[in-house]
């Protein structure tokens, strides 16, 4: 089984734990949300990972391309709702970010580490997520040195304790709208399996 399709079972993005967490991000940041297209949203908007070989590379990069397609039947608002939920997409695109992507990056750390690590690790999607951290895939973000340091890791808690800190800015910083100037324009390939740095 691919490793998009494990997470989207059981892993970072699990279909029945991943969206309700977003939910929750999404009522911390802008209030409860009452429109049911925003419902639709929280689960499906990852969809797209079934079926990837990874999770950051170029292949799972596309992951927000079902999400849009399906949101699209409520207009192109919303698939692009859907689609820029991705910083990393949205840049490539020259758009900006959707409020989506904010509370996406908020539930990461609204999820407590017990809860999010032994999926990850299940899946084996840590390691994808950790050797990117180790190889530098936030050089030229604005990383704080303490959050440098946990991310340069081997241990998934250190990790995760400095991808949460450093998403938790982000989301700060950008609640509002505001540009996003954290987020790097372009990814290379750094490994066989085109997994971008």
């Amino acid at each position: 089984m691919k490793i998009g399709t494990k997470s989207v079972l059981y892993g970072a993005h699990c279909f029945l734990i991943h969206p309700w967490f977003v939910m929750f991000a999404w009522w911390k940041l802008y209030g409860f949300p009452n429109d049911i297209r925003l419902w639709v949203a929280f689960f499906v908007h990852d969809l797209g990972y079934i079926g990837k070989i990874n999770m950051d590379g170029p292949e799972g990069e596309t992951h927000v391309e079902l999400g849009a397609r399906i949101m699209g039947i409520f207009g192109k608002k919303w698939a692009d709702f859907s689609r820029y939920h991705s910083r990393f997409y949205a840049k490539k695109d020259g758009v900006q970010f959707s409020a989506l992507c904010v509370a996406d990056k908020l539930a990461i750390c609204l999820e407590p580490a017990w809860l999010y690590l032994p999926r990850v690790r299940w899946t084996g999607e840590i390691n994808e997520y950790m050797n990117l951290a180790v190889r530098k895939k936030y050089d030229g973000e604005p990383v704080s040195k303490y959050e440098s340091m946990s991310l340069s890791t081997r241990s998934a808690k250190d990790w995760h304790t400095g991808m949460t800190s450093y998403m938790r800015r982000w989301v700060e910083e950008h609640k509002d709208g505001r540009e996003d100037t954290w987020t790097p324009g372009v990814k290379k390939a750094i490994d066989l399996n085109g997994v971008y740095q």
